[in-house]
């Protein structure tokens, strides 16, 4: 072997170990409450502690010591069913002087049903209590069946609210429509009302932010780069990881890279002219089920792969650098990180657990 070929194979295999070492990366677990049943977001509170809300429709006070409290919270039209239920909770920007809270929930009945957010305050000290609900936004029209609700939710810098919504799973041709809430992100006010700038005021559904969605499950607003992430779940692979912006068309289901359950096509393309093009897919779905940033990287947590993955920026592009927690071999709901920018997951199932995650 001569010897430039030589110097470039060990430099091959030293860059290679650096890879297979940085995505074996070992890290520190520590179980700070358990027998959630199913629990799906969770917010940490500035006077310590967290609200975690579990999908069956029950909001919980978990303690710094992992103790749990039930936070009564009255929801008279929730619809809690096999993926209906109780979802988001996200703390107003302002929480700390005014106590404000919105949620996203499935609303109505087995017969006519979407996805609602209501507003409202937390009462100032356990046990906790939220008062002066409100509706803001009801997605339409309301429609039969219990899949694909979306209901991640993230503030923007301006103080207006994304809402992500599924296309409600049987109904995925309306995700391509301008006239309803299936398949898109929807922007508004705190108070409910509809933002003059949105792209679509003309519209039927003026709320309209982006479209062309299937099922989104993780939306973050990147203030360092002014940029909104999401990703969303794709029938048989093509899960995908997008940059959302105002008035983007993403596809679903006239493009694709996954195909039907039952090995049929959902469309002949991957793209097409004026669909924007996802950053990053997941083919064979792993179903990401959370979305986080962490000193600048994201973080995806997933169900279907059991595990979570960190994404590292570079031009306009996400690249897959590390995987953590398969050891577990537990679905992972949601992925979280306070405003001391501590690590937090939670599994998916009937006995679900909040762990804090120490990442390398």
């Amino acid at each position: 072997m001569s010897r430039p070929l030589g110097i470039i194979i060990a430099v091959s295999l030293v860059f290679l170990v650096g890879i297979l070492q940085g995505a074996m990366a070992s890290t520190k677990t520590t179980v700070i409450a358990e027998k959630l049943a199913f629990p799906w977001s969770m917010a940490a509170l500035p006077e310590g502690g967290f609200v975690v809300t579990l999908r069956g429709g029950q909001l919980i006070y978990v303690a710094p010591n992992g103790s749990k409290q039930p936070i009564e919270l009255s929801l008279p039209d929730l619809y809690a069913t096999a993926q209906a239920g109780l979802f988001e909770v996200l703390l107003a920007p302002d929480f700390a002087s005014t106590r404000e809270l919105v949620l996203s929930y499935a609303c109505g009945s087995e017969a006519a049903n979407n996805t609602c957010v209501v507003k409202g305050n937390l009462s100032a000290q356990a046990p906790y209590s939220v008062i002066n609900t409100q509706n803001i936004f009801t997605a339409l029209p309301k429609k039969a069946g219990a899949a694909h609700f979306g209901a991640r939710m993230a503030w923007l810098a301006d103080d207006t609210l994304l809402i992500a919504l599924g296309d409600g799973f049987v109904h995925r041709e309306q995700a391509q429509q301008l006239d309803n809430h299936l398949g898109k992100i929807v922007r508004i006010h705190r108070d409910g009302s509809t933002p003059d700038d949105n792209p679509y005021k003309h519209s039927q559904a003026s709320q309209i932010f982006s479209y062309g969605h299937r099922n989104v499950q993780g939306l973050i607003y990147d203030e360092q780069r002014d940029a909104i992430w999401q990703h969303e779940h794709g029938p048989k692979g093509g899960d995908e990881l997008n940059k959302i912006v105002a008035g983007g068309n993403y596809g679903w289901p006239i493009a694709t890279y996954g195909i039907d359950y039952t090995g049929a096509k959902v469309s002949p393309f991957n793209q097409l002219p004026g669909v924007k093009a996802p950053l990053y897919t997941w083919t064979p779905s792993l179903a990401p089920a959370g979305l986080a940033l962490y000193n600048g990287d994201l973080l995806v947590s997933h169900l279907v792969g059991r595990r979570l993955q960190r994404f590292r920026y570079s031009h306009d592009s996400w690249t897959l650098t590390d995987e953590y927690l398969s050891e577990l071999g537990q679905r992972i709901r949601a992925v979280y990180t306070s405003p001391d920018n501590e690590v937090y997951v939670l599994t998916d199932s009937a006995e679900g657990q909040l762990i804090k995650v120490e990442l390398p």
